[in-house]
């Protein structure tokens, strides 16, 4: 007894003011979240793309962009994700040979063809992550500069004007800032302070925000995440900070817990009680405040805690979240399909108004190219060389590639989200599509496959340790489990009990401070010069 009162005690001291941090911004994440642009938000606000005669063929941009491109990389650096640089060229390089240039895209993730204000670029993605805007008419490697940023946040904010505030790379509650960085941020000037950032790299609106929503930013993300590491220089220690602070935060807890069950006596079936009847030992007020929101909500505060803990994968005890960069290239094969590389846009597709986007997807030897709407609907393209969907044979023997030499189990088309694949409250079809082809292979990890039979794309991948994850992280932390997740009742939920922690944690602070001024000789004299002072003065 006497160690677990000395754990929670003095764990207590160092970390009750992080808890009350923790829990304080975990209301800001649960009921406000971030800013965020959606997909859906992405497509609504997309100019239609009209395709015109004359317009370059994927290849054609992939190579007349080749030294530009190698050129950014280098200057930008190598790192997975990482950024190109502010500079971009003009697509300068020459033509190179088209064959040449195909093949330097073998990992290529993804193309899309869209409008970025007026002119037609090539958005394309890597497979390092890194993300480039290449011109469709000319080849040229688009660098977004101020003029061509304000112009894209005015048409999307309506606004007649904006005023640039900087160039920056990295944003509170931007996410993908390294494929997107340097943003460009601008202010409308209204009374609710709204801001919008726009990617150099892609001319892709990152952020939308008033000044309130920025206030939950911070109070949010930046603190609970313990972003303002990275202001400090100290951002590669971030993940190490979370990790021991979650785990002594989960053993204070957790004494907590055994010490508030030990020291309770309800005086079930006559059983003593405390003097007078009380079911607790203590008389002074923050102690019993402590106590009673320690044993009603102590146990959440410890899953929280625990929750918390494992969410950064110490020791990297669990799998990887996604597919590696390999698995991916095997996934896609090796090679891009002739119809991927060497189609050109031309004006007799005759597409609707309402068509945002043309990407291509592929599989193995097959080519898809799709036409996204504004409402997210999408559909096939008959072009010469692509095929009209891809049947279940081809996702299947993607998936096999993936797994070399492991036999499939099964495989399941789900119209509805089950325990693993599913949207969240602020998540919508578009983020999470159905329906969906789940793939169970028959290896030792049980490893499952979620693949959207519409473009082919990987959605998601889990085997047993990730599954534990799900439960022990997930679950646990965002109750993001059955109907409970997206039910009215999942905000009364969260709220009473992040109400219960933020009461704990309150009382550990005053605890606390009470403790450290009797334990430490300068606090506890000057606590005392006080006392007598006030004394004095009222004597």
């Amino acid at each position: 007894m006497s160690i677990l009162l000395f754990l929670h005690r003095w764990v207590g001291v160092v970390l009750a003011l992080f808890m009350l941090v923790w829990f304080s911004t975990g209301f800001s994440i649960a009921f406000i979240g971030s800013p965020t642009i959606d997909r859906a938000q992405r497509l609504a606000h997309a100019p239609a793309l009209l395709p015109q005669d004359g317009w370059l063929s994927l290849g054609e941009a992939l190579s007349a962009s080749a030294a530009a491109r190698a050129q950014a990389v280098k200057a930008g650096g190598e790192a997975a994700g990482g950024g190109m640089g502010h500079g971009g060229g003009t697509g300068g390089g020459g033509r190179h040979a088209h064959g040449g240039g195909a093949k330097a895209e073998s990992g290529l993730a993804d193309a899309r063809l869209l409008r970025l204000g007026e002119e037609p670029i090539w958005l394309i993605e890597d497979g390092a992550g890194r993300r480039f805007a290449l011109s469709a008419t000319n080849g040229a490697l688009v660098e977004v500069d101020l003029q061509a940023a304000e112009r894209i946040a005015r048409d999307w904010l309506g606004a007649p004007s904006l005023l640039y505030l900087d160039t920056v790379d990295a944003a509170v509650g931007v996410r993908n800032a390294e494929s997107l960085k340097p943003l460009h941020r601008f202010a409308t000037g209204d009374a609710a302070g709204t801001q919008i950032i726009v990617s150099a790299r892609t001319g892709e609106v990152a952020q939308v925000s008033t000044r309130v929503e920025r206030a939950f930013i911070y109070a949010g993300n930046w603190l609970h995440l313990f972003r303002w590491l990275d202001v400090l220089g100290a951002g590669d220690y971030r993940r190490d900070a979370l990790t021991y602070v979650g785990f002594f935060a989960a053993i204070g807890a957790f004494s907590g817990i055994v010490i508030g069950w030990i020291k309770w006596k309800p005086g079930f079936f006559g059983r003593p009680t405390y003097a007078r009847g009380r079911t607790q030992p203590y008389r002074e007020t923050w102690l019993k405040y402590h106590f009673w929101a320690g044993l009603i909500g102590g146990t959440f505060a410890f899953f929280w805690a625990a929750s918390g803990f494992l969410s950064t994968n110490p020791g990297q005890i669990f799998s990887q979240a996604t597919a590696s960069r390999e698995e991916l290239a095997r996934y896609r094969g090796a090679a891009l399909p002739p119809a991927f590389v060497d189609w050109r846009p031309t004006a007799a597709l005759g597409l609707a108004a309402d068509i945002v986007e043309l990407s291509w997807s592929r599989l193995g030897e097959e080519a898809l190219l799709l036409a996204q709407s504004r409402d997210g609907a999408r559909r096939a393209v008959a072009v010469p060389g692509a095929v009209a969907g891809l049947g279940e044979q081809s996702l299947l023997a993607a998936a096999t590639r993936l797994k070399e030499g492991v036999a499939i189990a099964g495989a399941e088309t789900l119209a509805d989200y089950d325990s693993y694949y599913f949207a969240n409250h602020r998540q919508t079809a578009l983020d999470k599509p159905l329906p969906v082809l789940r793939v169970d292979f028959a290896d030792a990890e049980h490893t499952s496959l979620y693949v959207d039979p519409t473009d082919g794309r990987l959605l998601a991948k889990f085997d047993t340790s990730r599954r534990v994850y799900r439960w022990v992280y997930s679950a646990v932390h965002h109750w993001d489990f059955g109907w409970f997740r997206n039910h009215w009742l999942w905000w009364g939920w969260m709220g009473v009990w992040v109400s219960f922690g933020v009461a704990l944690s309150a009382s550990a602070v005053v605890l606390a401070w009470r403790r450290l001024r009797r334990s430490i000789p300068v606090l506890q004299a000057a606590s005392g010069e006080r006392r007598a002072r006030r004394a004095t003065q009222t004597a």
